[in-house]
């Protein structure tokens, strides 16, 4: 029998470090975001908060996905988290709607670039046979950063200004950086960087082997642009001080089940896996829909934290199985491009559904109920003998 091996190096755990301390970074601020947009003058304009960050982010992944095959995956997500560092400093400075929305646009290049490089960097150094169960181990440090983020954030903004906020937020990233100056480059032949590789060619935007799963992806993180937008609004609403309390919950309620997904789809395939995180997620849509206390929004962050933790990695080693090695940044760069179009399709959507009136919460969720149907009902008419994973040549 073939010896396994592990992929529980120092490296991997410095990236996983890195991960946390980066989306620590930028989710902070998320659920303060909207009530500080309307201080501005801006309350019209909540559904741009995410779809903005979403938009630049979606327009950098075929940039950062050439880059991280061409220079290397670490010069890729070292730019990506500078981003966050020098955004959060100009928050307090551009302090009116249009410098804030501007911020925003500009602050998405950091996820355009930050998790196509790590993603890429995971398959380079995990073993085929564990790559489901590094992905879950992998997103489960962003989730934490996710989760950690919003609850410090809240808990922040209740004792201090918002400024202090906005620098946390910024020097939080910093650490993230040093630890990936230390790793060490994964890419076996780095190019000399040179501005001719921002020119794209047509079969270098989106890498069609792996359109079905992020496909599969845009219309189940659909929902997560729904979340980012609306919930700190329904919290308000249902009086929860700590806006910031559903994303922990969710987030946390997310982790354990990570490792559990990564692990069954590597031994049962991605399909299986990806049609029970579709079914939790209409569960979880629907129930926040009908929501009327506190107890039932947080029952209903569980079952959506479920859903995220078993979709988020299984859709991520599906997309590096079904990709070729010397372009696995480009394959990934086209998940995410498919990921922060969901995202900000939903929170446009729901922003102009939601109108800033609080009758239309409902039909908020229902139809983002009705998009992860979508999604399972796909899923359910893909043959998983067409569609299984296997180890490339």
């Amino acid at each position: 029998m073939k010896l396994i091996p592990s992929f529980f190096t120092l490296n991997f755990f410095l990236l996983c470090l890195s991960s946390f301390l980066f989306f620590s970074s930028f989710n902070m601020i998320i659920p303060e975001l909207p009530n500080y947009l309307s201080s501005l003058g801006g309350e019209e304009y909540k559904g741009l908060i995410i779809s903005l960050f979403t938009l630049s982010a979606g327009l950098s992944r075929p940039f950062s996905g050439k880059l991280a095959d061409k220079i290397g995956r670490i010069p890729v997500m070292i730019f990506g988290t500078s981003i966050c560092f020098i955004v959060g400093l100009l928050y307090p400075i551009l302090n009116f709607v249009a410098g804030f929305l501007f911020l925003r646009f500009i602050h998405g290049f950091s996820t355009g670039f930050k998790p196509t490089g790590t993603s890429a960097y995971v398959a380079d150094i995990v073993p085929f046979q564990k790559r489901g169960e590094a992905m879950g181990i992998q997103s489960l440090f962003g989730s934490l950063g996710m989760a950690a983020g919003p609850a410090i954030g809240g808990w922040i903004a209740t004792h201090w200004e918002l400024n202090t906020l906005f620098y946390t937020s910024a020097f939080t990233s910093i650490f993230s950086i040093l630890i990936l100056i230390r790793l060490k480059e994964t890419l076996p032949e780095k190019e000399k960087f040179s501005f001719k590789l921002f020119r794209l060619k047509k079969d270098e935007l989106i890498e069609k082997r792996v359109l079905v799963p992020s496909t599969i992806l845009f219309l189940s993180v659909f929902s997560f642009g729904v979340v980012l937008t609306i919930i700190p609004d329904l919290s308000s609403h249902l009086q929860i001080e700590n806006k910031g309390l559903f994303f922990a919950v969710f987030t946390l309620s997310s982790l354990g089940i990570r490792l559990l997904a990564g692990r069954a789809s590597d031994k049962y395939g991605r399909i299986p896996v990806m049609r029970v995180a579709c079914f939790l997620l209409i569960v979880a849509m629907l129930s926040i829909a009908f929501v009327q206390s506190k107890a039932v929004l947080m029952l209903s962050g569980v079952l959506y934290g479920a859903a995220v933790g078993m979709y988020s990695p299984t859709t991520a080693a599906w997309v590096v199985d079904l990709s070729l090695n010397h372009y696995r940044g480009r394959a990934l760069a086209t998940m995410y491009i498919f990921l922060e179009a969901g995202i900000g399709v939903g929170a446009l959507v729901s922003g102009w559904v939601y109108g800033n009136n609080p009758a239309n919460f409902q039909w908020v969720f229902i139809v983002s109920a009705g998009m992860a149907f979508l999604a399972f009902f796909y899923l359910m008419l893909i043959k998983k003998d067409n569609y299984q994973s296997k180890e490339p040549e």
